[in-house]
């Protein structure tokens, strides 16, 4: 990973308090926040590198304060198997090939998940009569998106609203894929050689920021407007797509 200067530190780990604060308050949406905005300034792997700690940590945080755990993990724990499947060679692709691409990749998931509420009404019946074949199929596609642009929120979202699951299924239901996938990173990062002793310390203050915002976005989840905290990251979302679709658009040019 790159070294920073101290107004990216800076930059970085308030990204890392807002994707906190975020993922508290909604109960997903962490990476989903933050890699877009670490990716205005830098590449998509460095940016999954960064926010691969803190995300566990919310992940595990998020899972044990969610209760309801024969609802989510009980009935759906293999579709946070195949996600971890799909992450691990979703990674690979990741290091093995050019990082431009990984850009308007995200770019695209992220317009994909500002537009789920069109693509709810498309009918994939055979989602909740096969749910076996779909959870292996939407596992391994959510898992892949992971680990190429750390992004599965999208793909788990379309898979959830076939089945129509409730609210605090969902949310578990997603943080469970979220871990395994970044567990499985981990795994892939360290036989590459990528995560030694340097990156784990400098990314603690991260982790540690992040836990605090996740903390902070829990205790406020019931006084504030959701819906207006919705629309405010949902036009901050599109403007940092806009920019990537611009950014890659510069990289291919030049």
């Amino acid at each position: 990973m790159p070294e920073l200067t101290y107004p990216t530190i800076l930059l970085v780990l308030g990204i890392l308090c807002f994707s906190g604060l975020v993922h508290g308050t909604l109960g997903l949406g962490f990476p989903m926040t933050a890699t877009p905005l670490l990716a205005l300034f830098t590449d998509v792997q460095t940016a999954i590198l960064i926010t691969l700690f803190p995300t566990i940590a919310v992940n595990i945080l998020s899972i044990i304060r969610g209760g309801n755990w024969s609802e989510s993990i009980g009935r759906y724990w293999p579709l946070a198997l195949f996600a971890a499947i799909g992450s691990i060679i979703g990674t690979e692709v990741l290091i093995l090939s050019i990082p431009e691409p990984f850009k308007l990749l995200l770019a695209l998931l992220i317009l994909l998940y500002l537009n789920m509420h069109r693509i709810g009404r498309l009918k994939l019946g055979w989602i909740a009569s096969h749910r076996n074949i779909a959870m292996a199929v939407f596992g391994l596609v959510a898992g892949f998106m992971a680990g190429t642009v750390n992004v599965m929120v999208p793909i788990l979202v379309m898979f959830s609203l076939e089945l129509g699951l409730a609210m605090t299924a969902m949310i578990q239901v997603f943080n469970l894929c979220f871990l395994a996938g970044k567990v499985s990173q981990v795994g892939v990062f360290s036989l590459q050689g990528m995560l030694g002793i340097d990156l784990l310390v400098s990314v603690l203050p991260g982790v540690a920021i992040s836990i605090a915002a996740l903390l902070l976005g829990m205790a406020i989840r019931d006084r504030i407007d959701t819906e207006v905290y919705r629309r405010v990251l949902r036009y901050l979302l599109m403007v940092s797509a806009v920019i990537l679709i611009i950014q890659f658009s510069t990289d291919i040019l030049s």
